[in-house]
């Protein structure tokens, strides 16, 4: 008997050990699989009004690639593109010559201030003066990338705070000239945070290390967010955009306290759709209460993902993968909004705080 045991167990180990040697290689950023749900599915590939993304990046517009992004901006139904890469100066001009020539009335072109030499004599003199000519060189706003708050250092090499001081007259001169500020503060939360089994990012983190940081690189997050609220508050005159939801897509009450507070600020979804897509119900009453301070952003061009946010936007569908799964694992629903919210939305929002837009592009 005690024999008979003995084979049994040898025999169950080989079974076991050939049946792992048959087993396919599988792992977490692999396993992606499709869902056996039968639910209606509607891939919107085109718009249903006319929209503008207010958050797009063209390093390099020229009469070689306008036609081009033309030909896939008219599939999707995007009337106007927001260039936020305009850079200054002779690049500005340049760029903004580009489109004029090509294509006038599908682009606008935003500034970006350069911010080597802050805390020299002068240095915020000189900027605002760049400013004013780049917008008389057909700037129609400023965009203010990550780099304020996490990596911008003055000339004793110190971190700039996004509220620093030697800011506060490029902020009250885009007051003064009506043209909105683009602002992408910090990056999501869990970047900050241990990249174990309860970060919800970690596939993100693991597939592209360099995103992570420590939980004081270079100052705690909630700092960084603090700072740009207090700028939002030191200007009520100027109209600021928080690019990506400022971040608290993923917690819609603090973001509807935010907006009740600070009139003057906006906000726009660039690379966060599928936060919204994961709580339709909570989302839809937010862009219902919402519906005048939302913009349209997308953030990369890559004109197939728009598609994901059509979906969100205006289907009903259910349980539906979001295009990039290091972003987001979960599946995702449409909000199904109401045209009149829609197209305030896609265009009519814009056209109220972004100048020079050619109006005769929208119903």
């Amino acid at each position: 008997m005690v024999r008979e045991k003995i084979w049994v167990v040898v025999l169950l180990f080989f079974v076991e050990c050939g049946f792992a040697q048959q087993r396919p290689a599988m792992d977490f950023e692999k396993y992606d699989p499709v869902s056996t749900l039968k639910v209606p599915s509607h891939i919107i590939t085109r718009a249903k009004f006319p929209f503008i993304d207010v958050h797009n990046h063209q390093w390099s517009l020229s009469a070689q690639n306008i036609p081009s992004i033309l030909r896939a901006m008219d599939t999707l139904n995007m009337a106007l593109m927001v260039n936020l890469s305009g850079g200054n100066g002779d690049r500005l001009k340049e760029m903004v010559q580009a489109v004029r020539n090509a294509a006038a009335q599908r682009f606008i072109v935003f500034a970006n201030i350069d911010f080597n030499g802050i805390g020299n004599v002068g240095w915020t003199e000189k900027a605002v003066l760049q400013l004013e000519r780049d917008v008389k060189n057909g700037a129609n706003g400023l965009k203010i990338f990550k780099n304020l708050g996490l990596f911008v250092k003055d000339s004793k090499g110190e971190r700039v705070p996004i509220d620093d001081a030697r800011l506060d007259a490029i902020w009250e001169k885009c007051g003064e000239l009506k043209i909105p500020v683009l602002i992408h503060t910090a990056d999501p939360k869990p970047f900050w945070d241990p990249a174990d089994e309860h970060n919800e990012r970690w596939l993100e983190i693991a597939t592209h290390p360099g995103r992570k940081r420590g939980p004081n690189d270079p100052v705690p997050w909630e700092q960084l967010i603090e700072e740009q609220h207090q700028l939002f508050r030191k200007h009520p005159a100027t109209t600021f955009i928080a690019a990506h939801f400022g971040w608290y897509a993923n917690d819609l009450n603090k973001l509807s306290s935010l907006l009740d507070e600070i009139p003057n600020m906006m906000i726009e979804f660039g690379a966060i759709i599928a936060e919204l897509g994961r709580q339709p119900k909570a989302a839809g009453k937010f862009f219902e209460q919402y519906q005048d301070r939302i913009l349209f952003g997308k953030d990369s061009w890559v004109p197939e993902e728009y598609t994901t946010y059509f979906r969100v936007l205006e289907s009903e569908d259910e349980y539906f993968p979001y295009h990039k799964k290091y972003h987001a694992f979960w599946r995702m629903y449409g909000m199904g909004l109401p045209d009149e919210v829609l197209r305030k939305i896609y265009y009519k929002n814009a056209l109220r705080i972004i100048p020079n837009i050619d109006k005769s592009l929208f119903p």
